[in-house]
């Protein structure tokens, strides 16, 4: 490690611990040749999660992005941020362990409807309006049909749609 002020790469660690948010490690280091202190912290290196768009563009995984979306279908609806931000947090580890690198974006729609259907739905009719491209008034009312009808059979099955 370079010495900020000197540039020589001799120092020693003095001190190292945990950073605040436990996502990385924080090391006091002195170097030997100047005697000037400097922090430096050591972060695990993440392969980022590519999304595979509908048109068929790559583009890497935001959960600020999702955040919104969501955010957005759950305007004025009463559910709480930590309950969303729960699900992203859910969300983003089933991403990131998941075997696949490239993930398609209809596979994340689907678990967000998923979990929108379960918290409100008004918010899962809003986030689908939007997701599945409604048309016009007639798309809608289909959806709100199979959300009247499920609720009506006691299931909260998806649909049957997939990618």
């Amino acid at each position: 490690m370079k010495c900020p002020f000197c540039g020589e790469v001799n120092n020693k660690v003095i001190d190292s611990r945990l950073s605040k948010d436990g996502n990385a490690v924080r090391r006091r280091r002195e170097c030997i040749d100047c005697q000037r202190r400097f922090t430096t912290f050591e972060h695990i290196e993440e392969i980022p999660v590519m999304i595979i768009k509908k048109d068929g563009r790559r583009e890497i995984f935001s959960r600020e992005k999702v955040r919104l979306g969501i955010l957005r279908a759950c305007e004025k609806r009463g559910i709480s941020m930590n309950a969303i931000e729960s699900f992203l947090d859910e969300l983003e580890r089933d991403l990131r362990e998941s075997e696949e690198k490239e993930i398609p974006s209809c596979i994340i729609g689907e678990k967000i409807m998923s979990k929108l259907h379960e918290l409100d739905d008004v918010a899962y009719v809003r986030f689908a309006s939007v997701y599945r491209e409604f048309k016009d008034v007639n798309d809608f009312m289909s959806e709100l049909k199979r959300l009247l009808d499920r609720e009506k059979n006691g299931s909260r099955a998806e649909d049957g749609k997939t990618c």
